[in-house]
C-alpha cells in the first residue's frame, strides 16, 4: 500500500479511477472540438485532461489489478464517449447502440465484482 490507498478498501483507488474515466471523457471531447489539433484551446484542453487520466489511472493501479482497472477505465472511456457524441455532437442513436452501451455497463460491473476489489 501507498500514501493514496491507506483505507484498506481500496475506495480511494477506486475514487482515482472514476476520476481517470471522467477525464478520458473530456479528453475524447476535446480531442474531437480540436480539429486535428488545428484549434489551440481544445488541443490544450486535450492533452491536458489525458494526463491527468492516465496520472489518476497510474495512481489507481497502485493497488488494483491491472486488468481490471483498465477494464473499468476504457469501459468509463467508452460509454461516456459515445453518451458525450449522441448529446454534444448529435451523433446517431438507436436501439441497438443503446444495447450494446448496456453491455458494456454490465461487462464492466461484472468485472469489478468478480475481480476480488
Amino acid at each position: 500500500m501507498n500514501g493514496y490507498t491507506r483505507l484498506g478498501d481500496d475506495s480511494m483507488a477506486w475514487f482515482f479511477l472514476i476520476i481517470a474515466g471522467f477525464a478520458e471523457i473530456g479528453s475524447v471531447i476535446s480531442l474531437k472540438r480540436a480539429d486535428g489539433f488545428k484549434k489551440l484551446l481544445p488541443s490544450v484542453a486535450c492533452l491536458f485532461l489525458g494526463s491527468l487520466s492516465f496520472y489518476f489511472l497510474s495512481l489507481s493501479l497502485t493497488s488494483l489489478p491491472v486488468g481490471t482497472a483498465y477494464a473499468i477505465w476504457t469501459s468509463i472511456g467508452s460509454v461516456g464517449s459515445v453518451l458525450a457524441g449522441m448529446i454534444f455532437f448529435n451523433e446517431p442513436r438507436s436501439l441497438r447502440l443503446n444495447l450494446f452501451i448496456i453491455c458494456i455497463i454490465v461487462g464492466a460491473i461484472g468485472i469489478k465484482m468478480t475481480s476480488g476489489h
